[in-house]
């Protein structure tokens, strides 16, 4: 069931997931798209997640967007009033000044994987002054198996870190680590499934990754839009998007994972099948995230109830799969 509508306020607002968002030409949604936008999320009882260009909005766009709750996600360089801030990449950033981080704002560094592997003490040093930091690698199909090592050191010393923190008092997230260790189920991305997007054109997608990304990289049939404000949601094939019809995801024990709905029509062209990119990567998280908590689990005054992550032998499930 859909619960969140996403509302793409400009063509070039900022990517807060997997995608690159290479427009560089200013399309604000026309305001009445965005009256209807909203005015369709109340009927619905849809919560709203604004995702913000890096310029300031009109004053009437602003109004009526405070006219009712919601999410805003903006550039770092809007990050002032945020819900969650989104960094692209190491330099953005902002300085030593712990001041620059908000408490109870939501965190987004995206990076590619190298600059991932090379920076990750920047990354490391992140965690002492946010309370949620979503790291979010945007060339996962670039992944090979050869920087599986690469990807546990960063691991490792990610994890020494919220160790050192949650021995000192310090309960912080990370997407990569301590989502695992609180779930005892799937929550992934659910685009199509349980969130849509509306964009400038007044028209619904999957998610932002669908409008956005350009139309001569092979994947033309992304583009195809999912309803519009006026006519409502239509859906092709909506079982797709569930995690009940996904045959390997439904039975993986990963919960953290993204599942990336564009990743995987990307690199599969199965909107419910994931590559062996996502997979591998998922499973050395989910195991960095089973030492983690093994190694703080003697400080347990600091956390909720645990659930066990069973140890494993692979990292892509389709290696062991059986025929369900």
């Amino acid at each position: 069931m859909i619960q969140y509508l996403v509302i793409l306020l400009d063509d070039t607002s900022v990517s807060f997931c997997h995608y690159q968002d290479d427009k560089k030409e200013r399309n604000l949604m026309p305001f009445e798209t965005l009256k209807a936008g909203i005015v369709y999320a109340m009927k619905e009882n849809l919560n709203i997640q604004f995702v913000y260009p890096s310029y300031f909005l009109p004053k009437d766009y602003l109004e009526v967007i405070d006219c009712i709750d919601h999410t805003d996600i903006k550039p770092a360089s809007l990050g002032d009033e945020a819900d969650v801030v989104v960094m692209d990449g190491i330099n953005q950033v902002p300085s030593a000044n712990d001041n620059d981080f908000k408490q109870g704002v939501s965190y987004v560094l995206r990076l590619s994987k190298h600059e991932l592997f090379e920076k990750k003490a920047n990354v490391s040093a992140l965690l002492n002054k946010v309370e949620r930091l979503n790291v979010v690698i945007t060339d996962v199909e670039t992944f090979k198996d050869a920087d599986s090592e690469c990807y546990s050191e960063v691991l490792r010393m990610l994890s020494e870190e919220v160790e050192k923190l949650y021995v000192a008092g310090k309960v912080v997230q990370l997407n990569l680590l301590t989502d695992r260790m609180m779930l005892d189920k799937m929550n992934n991305c659910g685009a199509g499934d349980t969130s849509i997007t509306l964009a400038p054109d007044g028209k619904f997608y999957v998610c932002p990754a669908f409008y956005l990304t350009d139309e001569d990289d092979g994947m033309g049939a992304l583009h195809t839009s999912i309803g519009d404000v006026k006519h409502g949601l239509d859906i092709k094939n909506p079982q797709l998007y569930k995690l009940d019809h996904a045959p390997l995801c439904r039975h993986c024990d990963a919960y953290q994972c993204k599942r990336c709905i564009w990743l995987n029509h990307k690199m599969t062209y199965e909107v419910n099948t994931p590559s062996h990119e996502q997979c591998v990567m998922a499973h050395l998280e989910r195991n960095a995230s089973r030492d983690l908590l093994n190694a703080i689990r003697k400080y347990g005054a600091f956390l909720p109830e645990q659930k066990e992550i069973k140890e494993i032998t692979y990292l892509d499930p389709f290696e062991v799969r059986k025929e369900w």
